[in-house]
């Protein structure tokens, strides 16, 4: 047993085992020797999941994936720990499970986690435009947003603190030569994103968007559709925390243009999001047992927040892409990706620091 603890008090089980990322079979048996301990070894299959570009997941099961009782294991990307909080991620992942909003974890180890395997299909960006779709995905975050924190001080937004670290980490790192020129002088230096960031905390905490507990990385692969079922749930809580509500839907329209290949081309319109926010508010104010009518007025109030919220989105993964380029060992253009991200924030910049809200202004 280790000190992380689980929102009942229990502490969670802690395996003192590391898992060979390069040839993880054996680690990962010896793991479900004590999680299920009635599985046998040669029944054991295992499928490598690749949508992840930090971590290794490896789904383990004896009949079929789509089973109860599967096994999901988490290898923790190399050298992630410098950036990602691990205790905190276990302890979102309990408090999500408990609201039936996430996935059940089982015990944690030297260099990863295991969770319950979530039944479904990682979504595909296609779906993301289909109104059926993104109303479930609008309405689930809704019920996520209007979870309510454990009684204390008030929570306070996560954003600047991940932010000016994510900046002091990559500072503090030794570039390795990057093979394209190119992506490395279409990142800012560190002096300018320094003054950005201050600027964009400016305006931003002028914006009054409540602070609330976030996914902060609803791309299309943590989203699992069950299309027998007709339902979708979130993964991978590896950024989830309290945060500005603004931020987590801004983060997941900007998830519209794509991961590998980003294209803002693909960015939703005016009339796709103000859908989306309806749905949203819905599902938010039914969670929280306010009246459930959604006015014009109140979806145009979000969508401004939620265009400048956008803008802290792609400040933020471009940060992560400038230290994922100096640490990962995973093969994908992490500084490309940076550079594409702030490119477009610095583009969008202007018009969405210009947008103003009538209601407020």
């Amino acid at each position: 047993m280790n000190g992380r603890f689980a929102t009942s008090g229990n502490p969670l089980l802690h395996v003192d085992l590391q898992i060979d990322e390069h040839e993880p079979r054996r680690g990962i048996l010896e793991l479900l020797s004590r999680l299920r301990p009635q599985w046998k070894a040669t029944d054991i299959q295992m499928k490598t999941f690749t949508e992840g570009i930090t971590n290794q997941l490896i789904g383990c099961y004896v009949a079929s994936l789509q089973e109860p009782g599967c096994v999901l294991v988490r290898l923790y990307g190399k050298m992630t720990e410098l950036y990602v909080n691990r205790d905190r991620e276990v302890e979102m992942l309990q408090v999500f499970h408990t609201h039936g909003c996430g996935p059940q974890i089982y015990c944690s180890f030297q260099n990863g986690i295991c969770y319950e395997f979530v039944r479904g299909t990682v979504l595909d960006d296609e779906l993301l435009r289909q109104p059926s779709i993104y109303r479930l995905i609008a309405a689930e975050m809704g019920r996520i947003h209007s979870i309510q924190p454990k009684c204390g001080p008030p929570v306070e937004p996560f954003l600047w603190t991940k932010m000016s670290h994510f900046l002091t980490v990559a500072q503090s790192s030794q570039a390795a030569p990057h093979p394209d020129p190119v992506a490395t002088q279409e990142v800012p230096s560190f002096e300018t994103l320094s003054v950005e960031l201050e600027s964009l905390k400016r305006h931003l905490s002028q914006v009054d968007s409540p602070t609330v507990l976030c996914h902060n990385d609803l791309l299309t692969k943590n989203i699992i559709y069950n299309h027998k079922e007709g339902m979708l749930k979130f993964i991978d809580y590896e950024y989830a925390d309290y945060n500005y509500q603004a931020f987590d839907i801004g983060n997941h329209f900007n998830e519209f243009a794509g991961v590998n290949e980003v294209n803002y081309g693909l960015y939703p319109g005016p009339e796709l999001q103000r859908d989306w926010l309806t749905a949203y508010l819905e599902s938010y104010k039914r969670s929280t047992g306010s009246e459930v009518t959604v006015t014009e007025a109140e979806v145009t109030q979000l969508y401004v927040q939620v265009c400048k919220f956008s803008l802290a989105s792609n400040f933020f993964w471009g940060l992560w892409g400038i230290l994922q380029s100096r640490f990962s060992s995973i093969d994908f253009d992490f500084l490309r990706y940076a550079a594409a991200r702030l490119s477009y924030y610095f583009e969008k910049k202007e018009e969405y620091f210009g947008l103003t809200i009538s209601l407020k202004n």
